[in-house]
Parts: C-alpha cells; sequence; structure tokens
C-alpha cells in the first residue's frame, strides 16, 4: 500500500507539473495574441519613397 502511495503521488506531482506547465503556455499564448492584436490595430507607418 506504501508502494501504491507514493506512486500515486508521483502521478499527482506529475499531472500537477504538467498543468503549471499548461498554464505558462496559455499565458504566453495569450500575451502574445493580445500584442498581435494591439499591433494589428495600430495604423502603420508607410513609406512612400
Amino acid at each position: 500500500m506504501n508502494e501504491d502511495a507514493s506512486n500515486k503521488m508521483s502521478r499527482e506531482e506529475r499531472l500537477a507539473a504538467k498543468l503549471r506547465e499548461n498554464l505558462r503556455r496559455r499565458k504566453a499564448q495569450g500575451r502574445e495574441m493580445k500584442a498581435e492584436s494591439l499591433d494589428n490595430a495600430l495604423p502603420k507607418d508607410k513609406d512612400d519613397s
């Protein structure tokens, strides 16, 4: 039973780590999308050389 408990904890720890990693990735994607939408909303300077 002790071995099962340690396996379960390691599984829970792995899942928690994956959730944290996913959250960081999603936040980064959200920041990137927000930056892109701000870039698209701003008027672009055009060179008429």
